[in-house]
């Protein structure tokens, strides 16, 4: 028998710790259910901060400024800290230099895919790890350029691209389509294009929501036909 087939449309930032999170819980989640569904993962682009130069931010200016003071920026971060740590990421803020623009990490994703989808998520497990653990810029070019080699992209190439100004109106209307959607945080996973769970949660939850959209599917098609 056919394994049934689910879509899951992450829209996420790779600025964002929670989507890193996120990313570890879902490949929990997929893991789980890896026997009973068939599961094909996308990655959206989104934007916590457009406003950010490509060169960044002082990171830590920004977070202040972001929560209001030192303080702020720490409390704010327990939790992120508390959750990376259960989720075995060994998130390392202190090494972040500067917050900078995702756009072209965004664009960079998006090519990754045209090498399969498990390219394109490496690509995002790369870029995650490239920030929150090296403390490297998402903005310098050479950042990226290292990330696409990895994944099997070939470096002038992506040099030449990152140079103009190739999918960055595509780009930004994905965000824009996220936005016109209702999304206003990430991660969201958009199940089957129109079931949206939204925030970090457990792996246990989104476990539970693809297998109850795979039997409410199957109900559906069960029911006997209306005259």
């Amino acid at each position: 028998m056919t394994a049934p087939t689910l879509t899951i449309d992450v829209v996420s930032d790779v600025m964002c710790p929670w989507c890193y999170i996120g990313k570890r819980r879902l490949e929990a989640a997929l893991d789980d259910v890896r026997d009973e569904i068939d599961v094909e993962v996308r990655w959206r682009p989104y934007q916590l901060d457009p406003t950010l130069p490509k060169e960044g931010k002082d990171r830590q200016q920004y977070l202040e400024d972001k929560f209001g003071g030192a303080a702020g920026a720490e409390q704010a971060y327990a939790a992120v800290r508390q959750a990376g740590a259960d989720e075995d990421i060994p998130f390392a803020f202190d090494k972040i230099k500067v917050s900078a623009n995702t756009h072209d990490a965004h664009r960079l994703i998006r090519w990754a895919s045209a090498l399969g989808l498990p390219a394109q998520h490496q690509m995002v497990d790369l870029l995650f790890k490239a920030y929150f653990e090296d403390g490297k810029s998402l903005g310098d070019d050479s950042v990226l350029i290292e990330a696409a080699e990895q994944v099997g992209l070939e470096a002038p190439v992506v040099e030449r691209l990152l140079a103009g100004d190739a999918d960055r109106d595509t780009v930004s209307a994905e965000i824009d389509q996220a936005r016109q959607m209702g999304v206003t945080g990430v991660p969201c996973f958009i199940i089957d294009t129109q079931y949206a769970v939204v925030g970090a949660q457990s792996a246990e939850a989104l476990a539970d929501a693809m297998r109850k959209i795979v039997a409410s599917r199957a109900n559906e098609a069960e029911a006997p036909a209306k005259d």
